[in-house]
């Protein structure tokens, strides 16, 4: 699949690897089941690349499920056309490669089982619990055994089952990558003690098993693997290392990623003793409640030969009379009977992306699977809907009903008349208009939006896990294409698409009216800057924040309410390490090294120096007067570099060859015997230790070869591929001093572009190339991966391939389809709980990495409040108002802070700029100035927030900041 289109699978690619990818290119899948949950699995799994996807289902369409089937169209329920008919050819549009086909034959209790032998993995949703164990036995008996998944969604509860046989080997149980880290210290000992250098944490686990490299002394350890006991975090016994040579410098280790081999017990054996994982700690008996839940919920239909009906006390009572031989939560069981027929889209989705990543693992054998069940529950959603009336809940014959199950009438209008800001249109943000569409979030109607903004355009790779997109709307914009293609799910929704970037420039745009017309912000961003400065504009204008993120398997949810929660911004992780220039130029250890290096080549020679080079004739438009002040000798800044760069531009293919071979020489080879002669081999330090020693690796001059096609000539046609006709593209980058006949010669350039037409003054123009790393033909990565591989080699650093050079040197985000699906129904979920205005308790953030599997539920982080007295205490939400007029001084304004919020202000800050700070020289005769000379607000500014400091209670302590001051111009706060 991958390798007849690298580009749509490229993100996914740096999640599974190749090996992975190859396995799924070969499988096949069966899965029963179309309705929310199942047609969730359905999209992730073609996405993702299999080879064959057989659909099955038997139910014909009905209004209800164009509320939680997101491919299924009003004329489908019309024509009363069957589910699998309507869906199966838009799941076969998402992924060219995949095989999806239909079956709609019964799949009872009497059907015979042979034809899923072609299968390596079967999935069953909406099937009888009867039905999962003949089918999971089935399954199990096989040799090989063929993987099963069963997963349900009953109204506010989910489940996944996982049986994969009795030795399910897992090749990476945790798809980290490895990470070379290098060694302080062995010593000589039983056992001996490996400590990291600087000591850099090993993120090892006792058990685990490391191999070692380029250890100089105790060369015995160089090429074995060791298994390790941790001592500390940067620090490992291995064993017996006594008989070996002392330690003496330098290695590293690596982690080695040893086979696993998990063993699943069936269906049956699994239903009395069930091994679970707990996603919320703060309710870690929940999982054990919802399986005793929906084990009753089987029971009933199986005795009753249906679902508890919508809302029905009864047949409540009647389910937890099947739980009294386990304790469980009451509340749990009746809510999960009345809404039993119901469906909450955005559980289904979160569910749908976990099942999805487990049958990826069922046909690769990567990541660590899920042992056995899993389980998850939105009690927190409908538990405040609980005491309004049955007749809440009842179907009223459209779309939704099946929501309405879950949340009720009154909740469903809350939604439809909502104003969304949605920041992004990427893969979380398709993810989340589809469950914005299934909810009925933003109606016409009832005069709710969404409003969505992107500015980039749809490319091949984007297809891969952007699931409204398809392969004619490449180059397309991503948010007019989608809002198109979510208003085809539901045609109701009234959806604004822009193209624009949110940020300070188009804050006319995004501006404070703008905001307090919304009810709440969406991100669906790939940035944490632009995170941050959304979330300043939400805090500014005291709106809600939902925001999400995903990184290969891993993902996170962040919900941010006004007044209960802490901001995005009220936390920050710790800054990227960037890498020390003196490593980038001279002593490279690693690969990221010489890819960062070679990016920045990339940068000088083809952005930078043209860039530069057109900024001189911008300065100096007439090139007759820059000839004059040249030849009377006169210096100008730039003419140095831009005479060079004209001296030196090639004028055919050859001289571009030329100046790549000339390259090569200087970089790989000049500049190794100058570090070499400059730092010997036997170099040592004050202390007396080696200068070349871990993570030091000196250089070794490499010779150019004819022979070595791939690593020598590869470096030298990569010209080809980035300088085009107009030669002035492709400046030289060498930077030996000119000679005086290089001058003339520049100098004879200059006058014949002076005497000649306008084409030829051209000429004096560059195209500055920006870095574009999913351009494929433009050269660009080739140039990197060559000139990184040709370093690395030079530095004895195994070289990296061409895709990993690309997502190093294109800071790539790893993504996966199950993932993005997992965490914006997460996202959605969250949502109807800020719409409801739930209370803090009711708010869960989450983290997973569906790779281990891990997910984690846990409350937001409550927001602190600043005590300045007993009677005066603030929080980020809070923001303190104060009115001028034209004539209004920065004394009236002190005067007025003081007399509203009885504090005395000692320094007034705008941004930057300080505009009162009495230890400043010449800053009390400010206090006379107008607040519109000082700020010199733009002609359509309202009002501008300051900070003001205020003196503490007590002497002596530190003067304290308050909450941001707003001050508004005008008396009535409109622009003047």
């Amino acid at each position: 699949v991958f390798s007849d289109d690298p580009k749509l699978h490229v993100r996914q690619r740096y999640v599974l690897g190749d090996g992975a990818m190859q396995q799924m290119a070969q499988s096949s899948v069966f899965l029963s089941g179309m309705g929310a949950l199942g047609v969730e699995i359905a999209k992730n799994i073609t996405l993702a690349g299999v080879k064959t996807v057989t659909l099955h289902d038997t139910k014909l369409c009905e209004t209800w499920d164009l509320g939680c089937n997101f491919f299924i169209r009003r004329d489908d329920v019309l024509n009363q056309r069957k589910r699998v008919e309507a869906v199966c050819p838009r799941v076969g549009e998402l992924n060219p490669y995949v095989h999806v086909d239909m079956s709609s034959c019964p799949l009872d209790d009497n059907i015979d089982l042979s034809f899923l032998k072609k299968y390596q993995c079967v999935i069953l949703t909406e099937s009888s619990l009867s039905l999962q164990k003949r089918i999971n036995q089935f399954c199990h008996s096989q040799q090989p055994p063929i993987r099963f998944i069963s997963s349900d969604a009953y109204g506010i509860c989910v489940r996944i089952f996982c049986d994969f046989g009795e030795a399910f080997e897992v090749s990476d149980p945790t798809g980290e990558e490895l990470k070379e880290i290098f060694i302080q210290s062995i010593t000589q000992d039983n056992s001996g003690v490996v400590t990291c250098i600087d000591n850099q944490p090993h993120g090892l686990q006792t058990g685990q098993s490391v191999i070692f490299r380029e250890i100089n002394g105790m060369v015995e350890l160089n090429g074995t693997t060791r298994q390790v006991s941790v001592i500390s975090s940067h620090s490992f016994e291995i064993g017996d290392t006594s008989h070996f040579q002392p330690y003496e410098h330098g290695g590293f280790f690596v982690m080695v990623k040893t086979p696993q081999i998990y063993k699943f017990e069936t269906l049956e054996q699994q239903l009395c003793d069930p091994q679970v994982l707990i996603p919320d700690l703060s309710k870690p008996e929940a999982p054990l409640h919802i399986h005793a839940a929906m084990l009753a919920l089987d029971a009933f239909q199986e005795k009753h030969g249906r679902l508890p009906n919508i809302g029905c006390l009864e047949d409540a009572e009647a389910l937890l009379k099947l739980t009294e031989e386990f304790p469980v939560n009451a509340e749990l069981v009746r809510c999960m009977s009345k809404t039993a027929r119901g469906t909450l889209p955005p559980l289904a989705a979160a569910a749908g992306g976990i099942a999805s990543q487990e049958v990826l693992k069922a046909i690769t054998g990567k990541f660590g699977p899920l042992q056995q069940w899993f389980y998850l529950d939105a009690l927190e959603v409908v538990r405040p809907l609980q005491s309004l009336s049955a007749e809440e809940f009842f179907p009223r014959g459209d779309r939704y009903d099946g929501l309405r199950a879950c949340i009720g009438e009154s909740m469903l209008l809350e939604l439809h008349k909502l104003r969304v800001f949605m920041v992004g249109c990427g893969a979380i943000g398709c993810e989340m208009l589809k469950n914005f569409a299934l909810l009925g979030v933003g109606l016409a109607k009832s005069l709710g939006e969404v409003c969505i903004t992107d500015p980039d355009l749809i490319e091949k790779s984007n297809l891969n896990r952007q699931f409204l997109f398809r392969p004619h709307h490449i180059q397309t914009p991503k948010s007019t294409t989608a809002a198109e293609a979510t208003r085809e799910i539901n045609p109701e929704l009234q959806i604004d698409a822009h193209l624009n970037k949110v940020c300070p420039a188009t804050e006319s745009i995004y501006s404070d009216s703008f905001y307090s017309s919304l009810n709440v912000v969406v991100t669906a961003l790939d940035n944490v800057e632009a995170r941050r400065y959304v979330d300043s504009r939400c805090l500014c204008n005291q709106r809600p924040l939902l925001d999400s993120g995903t990184m290969g398997t891993k993902g996170h949810t962040e919900i941010i309410v006004p007044y209960l929660t802490e901001s995005y911004n009220s936390h920050r992780d710790p800054p990227e390490e960037e890498i020390p220039f003196c490593t980038l130029k001279s002593f490279p250890s690693v690969i990221e090294h010489t890819i960062q290096w070679a990016r920045d080549k990339f940068e000088s020679a083809f952005f930078h120096k043209p860039s530069m080079y057109n900024s001189f004739w911008q300065t100096h438009v007439s090139a007759e007067a820059v000839l004059q002040r040249m030849q009377v000798g006169e210096s100008m800044e730039g003419a140095f570099q831009v005479v060079k760069l004209l001296s030196r531009r090639p004028s055919h293919w050859e001289q571009c060859v030329i100046i790549a071979r000339l390259k090569f020489e200087k970089y790989f080879k000049r500049k190794a015997l100058q570090l070499l002669h400059s730092f010997p081999l036997d170099t040592r330090l004050k202390d007396g230790s080696l200068f070349w020693q871990s993570p030091k690796r000196p250089p070794t001059p490499t010779e150019f070869d004819d022979h070595l096609y791939h690593t020598h000539w590869a470096f030298l046609p990569l010209e080809k591929s980035i300088v085009t006709d107009e030669t002035a593209k492709k400046p030289d980058q060498m930077k030996m001093p000119l000679s005086s006949e290089e001058e003339r010669e520049a100098i004879a350039q200059l006058e014949e572009a002076i005497s000649t037409d306008e084409s030829t003054r051209k000429s004096l123009r560059m195209n500055p190339l920006q870095f574009e790393k999913d351009n494929d033909s433009n050269g660009h990565i080739d140039f990197v991966t060559s000139a990184s591989s040709l370093r690395a080699r030079m530095y004895s650093i195994e070289p990296a391939d061409r895709l990993k050079t690309k997502r190093i040197a294109g800071k790539i985000i790893p993504a996966i389809a199950t993932a993005t699906a997992a965490v914006s129904g997460l996202v959605a979920l969250e949502l109807v709980k800020v719409v409801g205005g739930y209370g803090f308790e009711s708010f869960k953030n989450c983290f997973f990495n569906l790779a281990i599997p891990v997910v984690v539920l846990s409350e937001t982080a409550p927001v602190k409040r600043t005590v300045i007295r007993n009677n005066l205490s603030f929080t980020i939400w809070d923001c303190w108002t104060i009115f001028g007029h034209e004539d209004f001084t920065l004394s009236d304004f002190m005067n007025a802070v003081r007399e509203k919020y009885t504090i005395e202000p000692t320094m007034v800050v705008h941004g930057v700029k300080m505009l009162y700070v009495p230890v400043m020289p010449g800053h009390s005769k400010r206090l006379k100035l107008t607040m519109q000379k000082l700020i010199k607000p733009s002609v359509d500014r309202r009002y501008v927030d300051l900070t003001v400091s205020f003196a503490p209670e007590t002497d002596g302590d530190e003067d304290l900041p308050g909450p941001p001051v707003r001050y508004y111009f005008s008396p009535d706060g409109k622009a003047p």
